[in-house]
């Protein structure tokens, strides 16, 4: 595949970050060039030779969308935004791809397929689910709903990494359930999705193994770490009491996979990841 008729949109992200190790070819523009906010930016933007347009931009501050100016900018990032970039994919006959959030839905069951409906809890949730819908009328797509994103910058992993390596035993929250995802998987997916052409549409990609708690993958960090701290689980209502603008957070975020595993794409077990994330931030 020719990468320089990809264009990735939020190429500075975690996922912009590998995508661009992947496609060293690939187009993308900071914001003083392209702002996906702003219709007339979006329209009047060079397009010409692009065939792949993947969206990996996104407002993810969930609690900070709670508030009136993360609200508006949620909604701008997550939604309007996502609807510019489909009108200018089916006006220039692109490929979009779009990656999306568990979030979307509202936890009460314990496996989430492609079709379930959506039923957000927050207002982030309630923008990507706006998002979701404005990707749905591209005519040619793939949407990639994913969870609890592990890349390049901040992230859980490495912040959990330093606390261990302070000596300090956290608290971590034990009733949130679902399974890390690494770019590296999403990248992988993509990738996929590029070069075998299945049916445009939905896919779940997260990594595979076992559904776990926060907690429990706090546990797994130390364990590949070779740290003896100790996790003392606690629930999420508890971890967030007397905080203001939190949002509410879906209860189980573990995805089915079936979808894209019977298109023979080979997901790779969270805890195999892990490990080599974790090898790869110790030897820095």
């Amino acid at each position: 595949m020719d990468d320089s008729k990809i264009f990735i949109v939020g190429s500075n992200g975690q996922l912009g970050t590998a995508l661009k190790h992947k496609y060293p070819n690939a187009r993308y523009a900071d914001r003083d060039q392209l702002d996906i906010t702003d219709r007339n930016s979006v329209e009047s933007f060079d397009w010409d030779g692009i065939e792949i347009l993947i969206n990996a931009a996104a407002y993810t501050n969930v609690d900070g969308a709670e508030t009136s100016e993360g609200r508006t900018a949620a909604w701008g990032i997550n939604a309007d935004a996502v609807a510019n970039l489909v009108a200018v994919a089916a006006q220039h006959n692109m490929t979009l791809i779009h990656v999306s959030s568990d979030y979307v839905f509202d936890g009460r069951l314990d496996n989430h397929t492609e079709d379930e409906a959506f039923s957000p809890l927050s207002v982030y949730g309630a923008s990507k689910a706006a998002g979701d819908l404005a990707v749905s009328l591209a005519p040619k797509y793939y949407l990639i709903r994913t969870s609890w994103v592990i890349g390049e910058g901040n992230n859980f992993v490495r912040t959990m990494l330093g606390v261990g390596k302070k000596g300090i035993n956290p608290t971590v929250v034990s009733d949130q359930i679902g399974r890390l995802t690494f770019t590296s998987e999403l990248v992988k997916a993509i990738d996929f999705l590029l070069d075998k052409k299945p049916p445009f549409g939905t896919y779940n990609i997260t990594n595979s193994g076992e559904s776990v708690s926060w907690a429990d993958i706090t546990r797994k960090i130390y364990k590949f770490a070779g740290l003896d701290n100790s996790v003392t689980d606690v629930s999420t209502k508890e971890y967030f009491n007397g905080k203001e603008n939190i949002a509410a957070r879906p209860k189980q975020s573990t995805l089915d996979l079936m979808k894209i595993q019977s298109q023979g794409f080979e997901s790779t077990d969270w805890e195999v990841a892990l490990k080599s994330y974790v090898n790869k931030e110790l030897n820095k």
